[in-house]
């Protein structure tokens, strides 16, 4: 586990964690080395307490894991993506308040 509440995908977990997952998903792709991604990760772990058992939240490392990033044409980081029956939702690229992720969170599981 990456956090509390919050699950670490790698290339090879990706499609069984995320796009066959019967909840909606949101994905931090991150990489150590990145401020921006440092400090939205709390926010990230507060969303997956407060929607746990109704979102599933994931971390992926790019600097592990380049499939999965390279398929979603992820380019800068953090880069969240909310994901629906195995399809992008929504996204957000770059630090972001918590308020911001939540809004998007609520609005995928309407």
């Amino acid at each position: 586990m990456a956090g509390s509440g919050v699950m670490d995908v790698s290339d090879a977990t990706f499609d069984q964690e995320v796009l066959q997952s019967a909840q909606p998903v949101l994905v931090d792709f991150w990489a150590g080395w990145c401020g921006p991604c440092k400090a939205i990760a709390p926010s990230v772990e507060a969303v997956a307490l407060a929607y746990a058992g109704k979102l599933k939240v994931a971390k992926v490392n790019v600097d592990q894991n380049g499939a999965a990033p390279s398929r979603f044409g992820i380019r800068g980081i953090p880069a969240l993506l909310f994901f629906k029956g195995g399809k992008v939702a929504d996204q957000i690229v770059g630090f972001v308040p918590q308020d911001v992720i939540e809004e998007k969170v609520q609005r995928l599981l309407a």
